[in-house]
């Protein structure tokens, strides 16, 4: 059997979720987005200082979350990921950090 990831298959048979993603939007943060939060923080504090503060924004909309059990602000954190998808550039941990970030929360 092959490991070979199909995606999002649907077809008359049925596979895969047919086309859903499966992030929920209205989930509260988990330890895992805090954490990587944290190396987004490092990355930019070492490649972008000027940069930190849309980090912070990030870090906070989801210490938030963790804190009230709701949702994180997803308009705060995607202004705060454009802003420094903006000025990282290529090949940096800061950039990658972000593009996961995007990826994690369906933005």
């Amino acid at each position: 059997m092959s490991t070979y990831n199909y995606g999002n298959f649907n077809g008359p048979a049925g596979i895969g979720d047919l086309g859903r993603g499966t992030i929920d939007p209205y989930a509260p943060a988990s330890e895992g987005l805090v954490r990587l939060s944290d190396g987004l923080m490092e990355a930019l504090r070492a490649e972008y200082p000027g940069l930190v503060r849309h980090g912070e924004t990030i870090r906070g909309a989801l210490m938030e979350s963790v804190e009230d059990g709701g949702p994180p602000n997803r308009g705060r954190i995607r202004s705060a990921l454009e802003a420094i998808s903006i000025g990282a550039s290529a090949g940096t941990g800061s950039l990658a950090f972000t593009q996961q970030f995007m990826h994690v929360l369906g933005l």
